[in-house]
């Protein structure tokens, strides 16, 4: 007779690569979980484990239980205070936005592309942003999700029969679980629906997260109501960016999905890698757990086909915050003189990401703050100096325009012998514009002379 009341349940995960992963997981609370190499029910902290894990197991469309993630994501950032916006807060947005547009006007040939505006709390960025999420991750948590019962050998397969399925169930309840966290994390710092140079929200939609904004405001020797106007300017950029870039939305999604086509799932390496991290874990604290299920404990090695897809995305996100950084620049470069600290502020920021950046690109592998973004920046400024906003917004015409990441480690050589049109006086215009009526054959008539009389 055994002591622990789950000792008599079978473990349906015996035989196959994860009764370790799980047993390595359980055991590391107080209690145990899989004490015996039974079925998750033991007593302490690993039962209270595997029940969160079951009730993510509950039916639900799709890979992901988002009921479950989201109801994790919105604990998580209400973790600080979360008021919603006021009326005021909504007309500050409105009337910053309303400015932001007209300046960029004067530096951008795209039109605006706002149609509403919004002040959101962190628990509204959550909501409005989740359409968007979805498609980002299920591509991800579907491979991972089919990858790892598919991955396991053929005779493991045969021995676990049906368990397959639980086995994708219990890995999708922990990714629920880590997009949770990660959205959790990121509501409690992203500043405007564009902040992270994804468009998240609605399209024409342009929001601040108010309860963000007021705290990053805080750090800076700058006025609030500067903070927002900037703020403003960054996202009405980002706004008609995409509005006037059809083919933008499609091309970061779409390396989103090659990265997902490229998963190869392994159960015996991501087995390794489960034993690896937890070796020197403290059992008493389940803390330590947690950390490595927001850390990506069970993300797959990256494959080649992931790296490349990576790449171009990392590539694409510097060139549209680059081109935002070079374009607020502009407008802002003779009214605000607070722009530059808050330009160097928001730059600061996006090279260094903060936890919550750091916390989701190890769950689903999307780097989210761009790297590259001075690079980026330089590049596009580099060439409208030489050739004017029209050269430098109509890159943006096709995908295989697009600077490649050669194109980045030396930004001022980005088609560096493109000039801007020469200056006419009116004299040499109108010579000109007289060539281009009268047409070759006439022009050739003038240079010989008149002495022909012109036909009866």
């Amino acid at each position: 007779m055994t002591d622990n009341p789950g000792d008599d349940q079978p473990n349906p995960f015996k035989g196959t690569p994860f009764e370790q992963i799980f047993g390595a997981l359980g055991g590391a609370f107080p209690g145990g979980a899989f004490p015996g190499g039974a079925f998750p029910g033991g007593a302490g902290g690993g039962m209270a484990f595997f029940q969160q894990l079951q009730s993510l197991m509950q039916p639900h469309d799709g890979p992901l239980n988002w009921n479950a993630a989201n109801d994790i994501a919105r604990q998580a950032a209400a973790q600080e205070p979360d008021p919603t916006p006021s009326q005021r807060d909504h007309d500050r947005v409105a009337d910053a936005v309303r400015l932001a547009d007209h300046w960029l006007d004067e530096a951008t040939g795209f039109p605006s592309g706002v149609s509403t505006t919004a002040a959101w709390s962190r628990a509204e960025w959550l909501v409005e942003t989740q359409p968007v999420w979805k498609v980002l991750v299920e591509p991800v948590a579907a491979r991972s999700v089919t990858g790892l019962s598919a991955g396991l050998p053929e005779e493991m397969k045969a021995a676990a029969g049906p368990l397959v399925g639980i086995i994708g169930q219990a890995v999708g309840g922990m990714m629920a679980m880590q997009i949770g966290q990660g959205l959790g994390a990121l509501a409690g710092e992203v500043l405007t629906a564009s902040d992270i140079g994804l468009p998240l929200g609605a399209p024409g939609e342009a929001a601040l997260v108010m309860s963000n904004v007021r705290a990053f405001a805080d750090g800076l020797d700058v006025t609030e109501d500067d903070v927002i106007l900037y703020l403003a300017l960054r996202e009405a950029a980002h706004q008609r960016l995409f509005a006037h870039v059809p083919w933008l939305r499609e091309h970061l999604i779409g390396a989103v999905t090659d990265y997902a086509r490229g998963l190869e799932i392994n159960a015996q390496q991501i087995q390794d890698r489960v034993q690896e991290q937890l070796r020197g874990i403290d059992p008493t604290n389940p803390e330590a757990i947690q950390g490595l299920l927001e850390g990506g404990m069970f993300e797959p090695p990256e494959t080649e086909a992931q790296t490349a897809a990576l790449s171009r995305l990392e590539i694409a996100l510097a060139l549209v915050e680059g081109w935002v950084d070079e374009v607020v620049g502009q407008a802002t470069a003779e009214r605000m003189p607070a722009a530059t600290k808050l330009r160097e502020a928001v730059r600061r920021r996006r090279a260094a990401g903060g936890p919550a950046e750091q916390t989701f690109a190890a769950l689903v592998g999307l780097e989210l703050r761009p790297r590259r973004l001075r690079d980026a920046s330089t590049l596009w400024g580099g060439l409208r100096t030489r050739s004017g906003q029209e050269a430098r917004d109509g890159v943006w015409m096709h995908p295989d325009l697009l600077p490649t990441a050669a194109d980045l480690d030396d930004p001022l050589s980005f088609r560096a012998d493109a000039t801007a049109p020469e200056e006419l006086s009116a004299d040499e215009f109108e010579a000109e514009l007289r060539k281009l009526l009268d047409g070759p054959g006439d022009a050739g008539a003038d240079d010989a002379g008149t002495d022909t009389p012109p036909a009866e």
